[in-house]
């Protein structure tokens, strides 16, 4: 029986994976429960699961997490807030099920040096993919990775044609159920841009051979190109139970978490080039990718601070993504990354951020 501590327990993640406990009792017993805000919620969750070690927000969950003994911790906690508890569970021994890709991101080589091989388990549904589908291949075989993007609310569009669309069209995914952050950065493809910088990070391949391919119906979750022209894609249809319940469990499956593939009705999947000129943010990651140090840091937190004006109504769609170049290009990286510099980072970043943005409002 494995022992699980899930943060951010009250939110889409955590409460998928506790309905991944309640269908494998035998499996599991959740040691910790670790939310925001929602402390009505944690304790029913406590009570339900007999749970005795809760916590709320990111400082008192990375406590939790050293101090209470357990085999794997779920980080379903959404932001850069994360990267604490990334780095306690880390620090603590334990297997990390990473569904908090900016603490990884943002962290960078702080937190790639303080694991062990394995220990970082991908539960981001296209990392889980490609986790999957490189136990076809040694490493040297590796040709590509290609991570695919369902192409968000307005996917085919022009970016002239999104000058003047409203927070509620990109919150209208077409896919996924997702909160408000994520949802509009998968407008932006801003999520794809952190996915890339997260695949580089978890499997070493560079920047070059990772490519993003449109994908409609989000049932190919990603795909590995091998040596040989070969290409693994790994598919089932959008269920995030699929990935938390390998993420507990890696690389073992659990019976009975999701419904397969209908091979008995016709069907067809689309794949499409990314417009590049039109979601410039894949692009503009890559670049923050190869710079390194701070500048993830700086991506992320300039985005966080444009997603919040955009949906103030204080810049419009198009400006998020303007302003998040903006910053960057205006950024200097220290000699080296500390948690101390980064922090510093983010709070220059999302103070620059807001210049920029009463700039492009006023």
């Amino acid at each position: 029986m494995k022992r699980i501590v899930i943060l951010g327990s009250t939110g889409s993640i955590g409460e998928q994976a506790l309905d991944v406990v309640r269908r494998h009792p035998t499996k599991f017993q959740v040691v910790g429960l670790v939310a925001g805000t929602n402390a009505e919620r944690v304790r029913a969750q406590a009570d339900e699961f007999n749970v005795e070690h809760t916590a709320l927000g990111a400082a008192e969950g990375a406590r939790l997490v050293r101090d209470v003994p357990a085999d794997v911790v779920l980080n379903g906690i959404t932001g850069s807030i994360g990267l604490g508890p990334t780095i306690a569970a880390l620090e603590a021994g334990r297997t990390l099920a990473l569904a908090n890709k900016e603490s990884l991101i943002v962290g960078g080589d702080l937190v790639t040096g303080l694991a062990a091989p394995g220990q970082i388990v991908p539960v981001d549904s296209e990392h889980s993919a490609l986790a999957q589908a490189l136990r076809s291949g040694s490493r040297g075989e590796v040709a590509r990775l290609v991570l695919t993007a369902s192409g968000g609310p307005f996917r085919g569009r022009s970016r002239e044609s999104l000058r003047d669309v409203t927070p509620d069209e990109a919150l209208a995914h077409p896919t996924w159920d997702m909160g408000r952050v994520v949802t509009t950065n998968s407008a932006t493809l801003v999520n794809k841009g952190l996915e890339v910088i997260e695949a580089h990070l978890l499997f070493d391949v560079s920047y070059s051979d990772i490519d993003v391919v449109v994908h409609p119906q989000s049932i190919v979750h990603s795909m590995v190109e091998f040596i040989d022209g070969s290409t693994i894609a790994q598919a089932s249809p959008p269920d995030m139970r699929l990935p938390i319940a390998l993420g507990l469990t890696w690389p073992d499956r659990l019976p009975n978490i999701g419904a397969p593939l209908d091979w008995t009705t016709a069907t067809a999947w689309e794949f499409e080039p990314l417009d590049s000129a039109a979601f410039p943010a894949v692009e503009l990651a890559k670049e923050v990718g190869r710079a390194r140090k701070t500048f993830p840091a700086v991506y992320n937190a300039a985005n966080e601070q444009a997603v919040d004006a955009f949906h103030d109504g204080r810049i419009g769609f198009l400006d998020i993504v303007d302003t998040v170049r903006e910053v960057l290009e205006g950024h200097e990286a220290p000699a080296a990354l500390t948690l101390e510099t980064l922090a510093e980072a983010e709070r220059w970043a999302r103070e620059r951020a807001e210049r920029v943005i009463a700039a492009r409002s006023a």
